[in-house]
């Protein structure tokens, strides 16, 4: 699954993603809105993790789909 598609189903995803990243909240999800650059700065922020760190989870998020 590329990431247009997940943008496409976001609703359908914000469960997947809260379970994948079960600190960010139903505000954080919904803020998201589909957007990869959102995400990963969430999770930066939640995680205390570096971009590329961010960056990497994402990637291996997608290829999970």
């Amino acid at each position: 699954m590329n990431w247009d598609q997940i943008e496409g189903n976001w609703k359908q995803m914000t469960g997947t993603v809260k379970a994948k990243w079960g600190d960010l909240t139903d505000d954080d999800v919904t803020e998201i809105a589909g957007n990869r650059e959102v995400l990963e700065g969430k999770i930066q922020a939640k995680y205390g993790k570096t971009k590329e760190e961010a960056r990497k989870e994402v990637d291996e998020f997608l290829a999970d789909r």
